[in-house]
């Protein structure tokens, strides 16, 4: 499922500027709405979002965690976990596009230079999008970055490696690249989407979020002036919010998924199914053990959600009062939440059937998006690790690593 690389997307007009949280979750509720009719289709025929991903920059969704003193909304982690969730009820695959751009935005907030903040969040708040070329195939394990920063003649870099699993790349402006340089330190590199020795390839493939474009970047000596390059292994020197933010997202996005199963699943219950002979009910929706079920997996539903504005509000409270120990609470807050929500929504997306009954599993209906979206994006990093983590800090009082991935 390859496809040729799209040139550079179109420098449209400048985007909206989103003044407040109120008006950042008004717009996205409008934009979920907007996007769940065509989610079903677009999954189906694996419609690449080209058009939606335009309406999410001009919306000016994209730039509000843009700091105010550059004329952004900064808003909450509460509000930009709820944006996320509002989106990936109505099409889990849009919702994670955008999911790496907040995360090299606060890396520019963390690490840039003055200069580097007022060039990307002037670009930001024009509706530009920056991918990700993150993640690397065949290595030892997720943190083995193999991408090398090389030092240029002209005091520049040239980056060469090979980027899997890159959502994001084909619909941007600027990939944010993952590399080491000569001391092994780890750096990010923003790269114009069409530099000089950047190939981008639709050769995604997942059985779920299939609208993504996950796919492939290839590097081969891409020069990068100095001034692009973020040198983010300082980022873990010390108490830090880089993991616990990027794992709120992900976290927003499950619990996204496990309420739009939820919500097709009873509006399928109410117009489509029958009930069963024995219950003695006219409609499948007074079906009393139909009934007990949908409360069951509501109840689920809604602990996700809980979990996940307690999250939000750790990571909001730690970036008030950044320490140890608030980071560390913030990053298990959030590690409680996503282990949950992964589950919840991998659970909704199979109980739907359950609960909808034969007609469901028509193939034309496209009711397992959510099981496979769920399922798919649930494997972006073992919540087993994270469990493992909540444990120790519970028991042992032991803070979680300082990796970025919890």
């Amino acid at each position: 499922m390859t496809a040729p690389t799209r040139p550079e997307p179109a420098r449209a007009a400048p985007a909206h500027v989103i003044a407040d949280d109120a008006e950042a979750l008004a717009v996205a509720a409008r934009l979920a709405d907007e996007f769940r009719a065509g989610a079903a289709e677009r999954d189906a025929e694996r419609r690449l979002p080209h058009a939606e991903v335009e309406r999410l920059s001009a919306s000016g969704l994209l730039a509000v965690t843009v700091p105010a003193e550059h004329g952004g909304a900064d808003v909450t982690a509460a509000t930009l976990a709820e944006v996320f969730r509002l989106l990936a009820s109505a099409d889990a695959s849009l919702a994670q596009i955008p999911q790496s751009h907040f995360v090299y935005v606060g890396v520019l907030r963390a690490q840039g230079t003055a200069r580097q903040r007022e060039f990307f969040f002037r670009e930001v708040l024009a509706g530009r999008r920056l991918g990700n070329a993150q993640s690397e195939a065949g290595t030892r394990h997720v943190q083995d970055i193999r991408t090398r920063l090389d030092p240029a003649p002209d005091g520049g870099h040239l980056l060469t490696g090979l980027k899997h699993y890159a959502t994001g790349a084909l619909f941007a402006h600027w990939i944010p690249v993952l590399a080491r340089a000569g001391d092994g330190e780890l750096h990010v590199a923003y790269v114009p989407r069409d530099a000089p020795g950047l190939t981008v390839t639709d050769d995604w493939d997942g059985m779920g979020q299939r609208t993504t474009a996950s796919g492939t970047v290839r590097l081969d000596a891409v020069p990068v002036p100095a001034d692009r390059v973020v040198p983010h292994h300082l980022t873990f020197r010390g108490p830090q919010l880089h993991g616990a933010v990027a794992q709120l997202l992900h976290t927003a996005i499950d619990t996204g998924i496990a309420a739009g199963a939820l919500a097709e699943a009873a509006a399928f219950v109410r117009t489509k199914s029958r009930p069963w002979f024995e219950s003695g009910v006219d409609t499948a929706a007074e079906d009393p053990l139909l009934i007990q079920r949908f409360g069951e997996l509501a109840i689920q539903v809604r602990a996700a959600e809980a979990l996940l504005r307690d999250a939000a509000r750790a990571v909001d409270a730690a970036r008030a009062d950044l320490t140890d120990d608030t980071a560390a609470e913030a990053s298990v807050a959030v590690a409680a939440a996503k282990a949950f929500a992964g589950e919840t929504a991998v659970t909704l997306g199979g109980a739907l059937f359950e609960v909808a009954g034969t007609r469901s599993a028509l193939r034309g209906l496209n009711l397992h998006r959510h099981w496979r979206d769920a399922r798919t994006h649930t494997l972006h990093d073992p919540a087993r690790w994270k469990v493992q983590h909540v444990g120790r800090y519970v028991l042992n009082g032991t803070r979680p690593p300082r990796h970025g991935l919890l």
